[in-house]
């Protein structure tokens, strides 16, 4: 398929894995509102992801844990109406489809159903959560898996690289072939070694997408808080940020506020 037909249509999950097929790299980003939804998908990204980061970046929770499946839809909902081409994945938060395959389908239903999106996320690898990822995609609810450091797991796991062992490794190696068995069409690497990342994204058909796992991925994720330099406070090594927003915004806001205090806002220009 031409490029140029993909630009004017939705992506569908099948460029997603034609993508890595033809040896293209794959961009995601999140996003959490209408306004920055817009912005990215015009930028040209693949996939948008409604992240349950918005525990941290946009309600300040010291984790993801406390964002609840209610939150996701309203973040959801909102970020689908800003996005015209690219893929829109929504996280599935904590509790949301570990407690039992009957659950995680209404759950994830509910979400697609509300949101509009395209897939949701679940994190994990575990067999009962291979399971329930089996269960997801043959009632029809396509899913981006995750592993390696998982945030859900924050409390249990530390934020820390995993694999480093080679049994940790071998046992992710495992998952990865089993969530991609159970129909995951794509999977993002966490915080993992770049050697462990570029193992299982040879192994595997689907698309890996990684995020401080190195550039052997078939893609790469990043927070958009984080890329555009609006978090301030998170700084980690496989951070690059493409901008200095949070700057820019002080700047503004404080050079508004003179204006204001000075009579200079509004001047002839910007009056009735």
């Amino acid at each position: 398929m031409a490029e140029e037909e993909v630009a004017q249509r939705r992506v569908t999950i099948r460029d997603i894995g034609k993508l890595k097929k033809d040896g293209k790299k794959l961009v995601v980003v999140t996003a959490y509102d209408v306004l920055f939804a817009r912005l990215v998908d015009a930028a040209g990204v693949d996939i948008v992801l409604v992240g349950d980061s918005l525990g941290n970046v946009i309600n300040g929770f010291d984790s993801t844990i406390r964002v609840t499946v209610e939150q996701m839809v309203y973040h959801g909902a909102a970020v689908r109406r800003g996005v015209r081409r690219a893929l829109v994945v929504v996280d599935m938060p904590f509790l949301s489809y570990q407690a039992s395959e009957e659950s995680a389908v209404l759950n994830c239903g509910h979400v697609l159903q509300q949101t509009g999106a395209d897939a949701v996320k679940v994190e994990g690898g575990s067999e009962d959560i291979v399971r329930t990822v089996a269960k997801l995609t043959k009632v029809g609810i396509p899913i981006f898996a995750h592993l390696g450091f998982t945030p859900q797991s924050v409390r249990t796991l530390g934020m820390r690289v995993q694999g480093r062992e080679k049994s940790e490794a071998d046992r992710m190696v495992d998952e990865a072939k089993a969530l991609e068995d159970a129909g995951a069409f794509a999977l993002v690497l966490e915080l993992i070694p770049s050697e462990l990342a570029q193992r299982i994204t040879a192994e595997l058909s689907i698309p890996t997408i990684g995020i401080g796992a190195g550039p052997h991925c078939d893609g790469q994720v990043l927070v958009l808080p984080d890329l555009l330099g609006l978090n301030e406070g998170f700084s980690p090594k496989f951070l690059k940020k493409y901008a200095d927003l949070a700057t820019t915004v002080k700047d503004a806001v404080s050079a508004f506020g003179e204006d204001v205090r000075s009579g200079g806002y509004p001047d002839a220009e910007h009056s009735n």
